[in-house]
């Protein structure tokens, strides 16, 4: 199981928003081992004065947050976040420098969905890739 959320300024995040939730997708797919089935993307457009972000970086500037039941190993999470930066910029064109990824991991027992806990639920792909 995983949730993402992306942050961006409104008039960048809009103009790429499901390019962008394909790519993230297709990362997901490929470095998680997820079904084609399985997406949860909500996207944050934020008004240019509520994105407050560093130095050296374009209204570009894109957050992607990820959170997902923990078990994964530290070089899939890694493989992830490369495949992200990569494609991404190969694809949307948001460079590296403007791409900030973060993964939170949670325990099974912390998540529910289909009325059950999720450390109760049969889940059609692996956890612990």
């Amino acid at each position: 199981m995983s949730q993402i959320k992306v942050f961006g300024i409104k008039e960048n995040l809009n103009a790429v928003k499901q390019p962008l939730s394909d790519v993230i997708h297709e990362c997901i797919v490929e470095a998680l081992k997820f079904p084609q089935d399985k997406r949860a993307h909500r996207f944050f457009p934020l008004e240019k004065e509520n994105m407050i972000y560093p130095s050296g970086r374009t209204d570009a500037y894109t957050i992607i947050e990820i959170t997902m039941i923990e078990g994964r190993e530290t070089e899939t999470k890694k493989k992830l976040i490369r495949l992200l930066f990569d494609r991404i910029q190969e694809k949307i064109g948001i460079t590296h420098q403007d791409i900030e990824i973060c993964i939170y991991e949670s325990p099974a027992c912390n998540w529910g969905f289909r009325g059950m806990h999720g450390d109760e639920v049969t889940l059609n792909y692996n956890i612990n890739v």
